[in-house]
C-alpha cells in the first residue's frame, strides 16, 4: 500500500524553475480561451517551409533551359529532375539528424535555422547563373530545412490537451496550402521583365534575373518569420532527473521501481524490443508505406505535369507558359490538400491504435 502512494507521489507534476519546457507546462495549466497566437505563428512558420518546395516546378523547364546545359531540347527534362529532387535527397538525409538536435538543445533552434536557411538559399537559388549553382543551393536549402518533424512536436507540446489535435492539423493544413500558394507565386512572378514590363525593366535585377522575384517574394516571408520566431517559447524540458541523484526523490523512485536487479534487467530488455516492435507492427509501417506512396505520387505528378505542360507541342507537350502551369497546380493542390489530410488522419488514427495495442500486449506479457 505504501509502495503504490509512493507510485502516486511521483507521478505528480514537479515544475524547474530554470526550465523552458517547464514554464510552458505552466502557462497551459492557466490558459483560457482560444490559442490563436500558438496557431498563427505554427501555420506560418510551416507555410514558410513549404512554399519553396513548390514553387519552382512552374518555371523550371525555362531556368534550365536558360542555363544552356541541354545540347538538345528534349534533354530539359533530365536535367530539371536532379534540381527538383536535389531539394528532397538533402531533407531525406538530415532529417533524423534534426530530429536528435530538436530533441536535445531544443525545437527553437531548429526552427530559426530552418527558417533562415529559406531566406539565405531560395534567394540565391533565384540569383543562380548556371545549373550546379541550383543544385547546389537547392540541396543546402533541403539539408538545412528540417522542420516538420521538430515543428509537430512543438505543435503537440505548446498546445494543451485540448487543442493538440487542432495543432497538428494546423500543420497539414498549412503545408497543403503552402503546396497551392507555392506554384501559383512560381507561376505569376517568374519573368516579370516579359510580363509586367511597365514594372521590371530588362535591365534591372529582375531582368537580369527573371526567375528571382519568386524566390526573393518567399525570402522576405521566410525573413519576417525567422525574426519572429526568436519570441517562440521554448517547450524542450531541460532539467535532468540524473543530476540530482542524492536527493530523495531519486532515492525513492529508484526503491520504487528498480529496487531488484530482475526489475532493472526487465527494463533493459523491454527498451531493447521497442525499436523492433515497431518495425514488425504491420498496421503502423503499412499506414507508412501508404503514405509514402501517395507522397511519391504526389511529387511525381506536380514535376512531371510542370515539364510535360510547358513543353512544345512537337515534342508532345501543350506549349503552357508559367502562368498556366501554375493555375493549374493551384486548382489541384486544393483538392489533393485534402486527400492528403484525409490520409494524414488515418495514418495518425492507425498509428495510435497500433500504439495502445502494443502498450497492452507488453503489460500482459
Amino acid at each position: 500500500m505504501a509502495k503504490n502512494e509512493l507510485k502516486e507521489t511521483l507521478l505528480e507534476k514537479h515544475y524547474y524553475e530554470n526550465c523552458p519546457g517547464c514554464k510552458v507546462d505552466q502557462r497551459k495549466e492557466v490558459q483560457q480561451g482560444f490559442p490563436i497566437k500558438e496557431l498563427l505563428s505554427i501555420w506560418t512558420i510551416v507555410l514558410c517551409t513549404a512554399l519553396p518546395i513548390s514553387s519552382l516546378f512552374p518555371f523550371l523547364y525555362f531556368m534550365i533551359r536558360d542555363f544552356h546545359i541541354a545540347k538538345r531540347e528534349e534533354d530539359i527534362g533530365y536535367y530539371a529532375g536532379y534540381v527538383g529532387s536535389s531539394f528532397m535527397l538533402g531533407r531525406a538525409l538530415t532529417s533524423f539528424f534534426w530530429g536528435l538536435v530538436a530533441d536535445r538543445y531544443g525545437r527553437k533552434p531548429v526552427i530559426i535555422i530552418g527558417t533562415s536557411a529559406v531566406v539565405i538559399f531560395n534567394t540565391l537559388f533565384g540569383l543562380s547563373t548556371n545549373f550546379w549553382m541550383a543544385i547546389c543551393t537547392r540541396f543546402l536549402l533541403g539539408s538545412l530545412n528540417g522542420l516538420l518533424g521538430p515543428i509537430k512536436a512543438y505543435a503537440s507540446e505548446v498546445f494543451s490537451e485540448n487543442y493538440q489535435a487542432l495543432g497538428l492539423s494546423t500543420v497539414s493544413t498549412s503545408w497543403g496550402i503552402g503546396l497551392i500558394i507555392g506554384p501559383a507565386l512560381g507561376g505569376f512572378l517568374a519573368q516579370p521583365a516579359e510580363k509586367f514590363p511597365a514594372l521590371f525593366s530588362s535591365t534591372s535585377v529582375f531582368g537580369r534575373f527573371p526567375y528571382f522575384l519568386p524566390c526573393f517574394s518567399i525570402s522576405v516571408f521566410a525573413l519576417v518569420v525567422t525574426i519572429a520566431s526568436f519570441w517562440l517559447p521554448e517547450t524542450l524540458h531541460t532539467h535532468n532527473i540524473k543530476s540530482v541523484s542524492c536527493d530523495d526523490l531519486y532515492g525513492n523512485l529508484e526503491a520504487a521501481s528498480c529496487g531488484s536487479e530482475g526489475d532493472k534487467k526487465e527494463h533493459e530488455e523491454r527498451e531493447s524490443t521497442s525499436i523492433g516492435s515497431l518495425v514488425t507492427n504491420w498496421p503502423l509501417m503499412s499506414s507508412i508505406l501508404v503514405y509514402c506512396v501517395f507522397s511519391l505520387h504526389d511529387m511525381a505528378y506536380t514535376e512531371i505535369f510542370s515539364l510535360w505542360a510547358v513543353s512544345p507541342r512537337k515534342f508532345g507537350g501543350l506549349s503552357y507558359t508559367t502562368e498556366n502551369v501554375g493555375e493549374v497546380l493551384a486548382i489541384s493542390g486544393i483538392i489533393v490538400n485534402g486527400v492528403t489530410r484525409d490520409i494524414r488522419s488515418v495514418m495518425i488514427e492507425r498509428t495510435e491504435l497500433s500504439i495502445r495495442v502494443s502498450n497492452i500486449y507488453e503489460y500482459v506479457l
